[in-house]
């Protein structure tokens, strides 16, 4: 059975505060590319209506040459708090891409300063500034003079074992103006291997003021709760632990609010959230929706017989409606047995 400590009730019992912003939830859900649409954030938020959510990460640069807004950074008035992710390394467009996420709704920028894919690095993006903490702290600056919401840095512990730079970094983006910090507990070279090294966060949280959000290695409530005892941490931010799961957040926020744990859905009650899931893929981006919706649909779908062939099924859908007799059928044989 799981117990928070008292100082963690403590904590849990005052809002989040970002700046000059109040969340309610300590929970976030993480921005994932080619996963956080407003499909996906709407499921996250039914089960978590007081936790922040992240838009995919936008490319500042290109917003400077689209005549409209993107798809990808599309915010429903109604989902608050909403944060719009932004990465690139030209502190200028990252300020002039602020100011059209604020228009477009965003409570919070998230600078995105922590991801290892190489063709965001290789641009000087993500990751790669760690390496750079000049203009990752001028990126700051920038954006914090450009708009009147908080700003917010999502990063690493550094790029390898050997180049773990997080303390002074983070005391760097504090002091540019940085309103909060998640911390991701491994490196850049670890990219999503091995362990989460929170000891990190621990260090992180223990010089700076602003809020610092623990990130890596959630995939439960009891990992979310010892990750916040351990580091002692203002939050947990969850990622991976939600594909094909957008319970998580929620799952979590209610135990640090209640000490309750909710019952996990049954394998019946995620495969009717896959077929949503689709249905308003299908409904938001129509045909490339429902490719899209492919990898969700086969995240959804594990822990029960014939789950294995069904993944494989839905790996291949072709319309809304193939997937959704697909997973009725799958409904019906777990009804039955």
């Amino acid at each position: 059975m799981l117990v928070l400590s008292p100082e963690l009730q403590n904590k849990l019992a005052t809002p989040l505060k970002i700046g000059h912003l109040t969340v309610k939830s300590r929970v976030l859900q993480s921005p994932l590319s080619g996963v956080t649409d407003l499909v996906f954030r709407r499921l996250v938020r039914r089960y978590a209506p007081d936790s922040m959510m992240y838009t995919e990460m936008v490319q500042a640069s290109s917003l400077r040459y689209l005549r409209e807004v993107p798809q990808i950074m599309e915010v429903d008035p109604k989902e608050q708090p909403i944060s719009v992710q932004l990465f690139d390394c030209r502190p200028d467009f990252l300020a002039e891409a602020a100011v059209m996420a604020v228009a477009e709704g965003a409570d919070t920028i998230d600078i995105n300063m922590g991801c290892p894919v190489n063709k965001i690095t290789k641009n000087g993006g993500g990751s790669s500034l760690l390496r750079d903490p000049k203009t990752a702290e001028a990126i700051v600056r920038a954006v914090v003079k450009a708009v009147s919401v908080p700003v917010t840095v999502k990063t690493r512990i550094g790029w390898s074992d050997q180049e773990i730079n997080i303390l002074d970094f983070a005391k760097g983006m504090e002091d540019a103006g940085a309103g909060m910090i998640t911390i991701h507990g491994r490196t850049r070279d670890q990219g999503y291997h091995g362990s989460a090294k929170w000891e990190w966060i621990r260090r992180v949280k223990e010089v700076l003021s602003i809020p610092v959000i623990g990130n890596g290695d959630i995939f439960s409530v009891e990992m979310a709760v010892r990750c916040l005892e351990e580091t002692g941490a203002d939050g947990v931010m969850c990622s991976r632990g939600t594909l094909g799961y957008p319970f998580l957040v929620g799952e979590i926020d209610h135990f640090l609010k209640t000490g309750e744990e909710l019952s996990a859905p049954t394998p019946i009650e995620r495969l009717e959230c896959a077929k949503e899931h689709l249905r308003g893929l299908w409904e938001y981006k129509g045909d490339r929706g429902v490719q899209q919706a492919r990898k969700h649909l086969t995240w959804y779908v594990k822990g029960f017989y014939g789950a294995s062939e069904l993944r494989d099924q839905l790996a291949r859908v072709e319309s809304v409606t193939q997937g959704c007799e697909l997973i009725d059928r799958a409904i019906a044989q777990q009804q039955t047995t």
